[in-house]
């Protein structure tokens, strides 16, 4: 399968997470103490790193610059997407959220850059004919409106699908793409109209030259207009955001990679809708965030047993996460679920399933690697505090013991009722799905290894 691309404005966002319980002396604003400071991907960035999490091969083409926060923007990219540069005038944009008890106090933007309009390299050339299914993630800095780039697209839209998530500063679609997804207030700003969704998706499809328009409405869901009619797609009952921030993005990664997959334009609207509910439900974009500085350092928990960290972490007064599984050969998806994880709290506890236990789950010739070796792996990633080894086919047991906060499985178990989750409830906690990467599996590992 060719790649989906990404192409658009990076950005890089940070979260300065503190407590505040007191005001300022001189002015009657909070006083926040800091604690931890998170960074990611943001702007097409983010949504590259999504669209990883619905499609194997993810290619990002952006302007990025040379400066520290150019190179901290690229570092994180590059973990998980293969990134094309495109040259940046100015400096990177960097969007910094201060935040306490969960509550967003201020957000500080700095930084000027845009895309430099000089003739496009051959790599980003090629980068962009090379694509399966292309998404436009316009964040106002100029890409959008960069003459060979329009003509590209122009050309690739008429063989390929295009998805153009648009910015009310940048530039309008160009014509024949598949799908257009702004949101209700850039629709309403752009048809300078209070209407309903319907009618603003009506509006903006008759304005644009694409083939659809899907306007979205956040918890609401999203209004899709195709061949003269129009669809409201709902999210899931039950689903609760805990934080939005993101939710633009993954509901755009998803519909194009949906599109990538041969889906239908109103099928690849429906599985971004129930895809963003789920994201922001579990957290939002603040999951994919690397910590830069703890307060604790990260050798605080290292070498003492799981239930000495979920002491600690309990008498602090933080979080606990845990997850569990095999982990017998350690890939990318596992990095990624265990890096989401850990973002959800204070300390992560991965609940490894032993030797003997992976045997009756997988059968006789599993595990690969020993239970010992495993959890030295797992151990040395700096997502992980402490590993504890179970014997039973579920970590039941090993779960009431530790009583965490939150459990975490992927997402693949959307539909599946865990065995542990009564145990999990019971003492408070709650279940996390996180969406896995698409294409990893150790089950997979094993057969291409056997075939080759």
């Amino acid at each position: 399968m060719r790649p989906l691309v990404v192409l658009g404005d990076a950005l890089l966002d940070v979260d300065v997470d503190g407590t505040s319980d007191r005001l300022c002396p001189d002015a009657p604003v909070p006083v926040v103490d800091l604690a931890r400071e998170w960074r990611r991907p943001g702007g097409a960035g983010l949504a590259a790193l999504l669209a990883a999490r619905s499609t194997a091969e993810v290619v990002l083409v952006a302007p990025l610059g040379g400066d520290q926060a150019g190179r901290t923007l690229a570092g994180l990219l590059e973990r998980e997407v293969r990134v094309v540069p495109m040259p940046l005038c100015g400096t990177t944009v960097t969007k910094t959220r201060v935040r306490a008890a969960g509550q967003s106090l201020v957000r500080l933007d700095s930084g000027d850059g845009r895309a430099e309009h000089s003739p496009l390299t051959a790599g980003v050339r090629e980068a962009l004919r090379s694509a399966g299914a292309i998404l436009v993630a316009d964040y106002g800095r100029g890409v959008t409106g960069h003459p060979e780039v329009r003509e590209l697209l122009a050309e690739l839209a008429g063989t390929i699908p295009v998805v153009w998530d648009p910015h009310p500063r940048g530039a309008e679609p160009v014509a024949g793409i598949r799908l257009a997804t702004p949101n209700l207030a850039e629709a309403e700003q752009l048809t300078e109209s209070r209407a309903d969704a319907e009618d603003l998706a009506k509006q903006v499809h008759s304005r644009w030259k694409a083939d659809a328009v899907c306007v979205t409405t956040g918890s609401q869901g999203a209004v899709l207009t195709e061949g003269g009619s129009c669809t409201t797609f709902r999210p899931p009952s039950g689903v609760v955001a805990k934080d939005t921030c993101g939710a633009g993005d993954r509901f755009a990664s998803a519909v194009t990679a949906a599109l990538l997959d041969g889906a239908s334009t109103a099928d690849a609207v429906a599985t971004g809708v129930e895809t963003a509910a789920r994201f922001v439900a579990t957290g939002g974009a603040a999951t994919l965030s690397t910590v830069d500085n703890e307060p604790r350092p990260e050798t605080a928990h290292r070498g003492a047993s799981a239930f000495d960290v979920a002491a600690r972490v309990r008498a602090g007064g933080g979080r606990l996460v845990a997850t569990g599984g095999c982990f017998d050969l350690l890939h990318p998806g596992h990095a990624s679920l265990l890096r989401q994880a850990r973002a959800l709290g204070d300390a992560l506890v991965v609940c490894l399933n032993s030797d003997a236990s992976v045997r009756g789950l997988k059968g006789p010739g599993r595990p690969i690697v020993t239970a010992r070796d495993r959890a030295r792996l797992l151990t040395e990633l700096s997502s992980v505090d402490a590993v504890v080894v179970f014997d039973e086919p579920d970590p039941a047991a090993v779960l009431d013991r530790l009583r965490p906060d939150v459990w975490v499985k992927g997402g693949d178990y959307a539909d599946t009722e865990l065995p542990e989750s009564a145990v999990v409830r019971r003492h408070g906690g709650e279940i996390v799905l996180i969406p896995t990467i698409r294409g990893y599996s150790t089950t997979r590992l094993v057969a291409a290894a056997e075939g080759a």
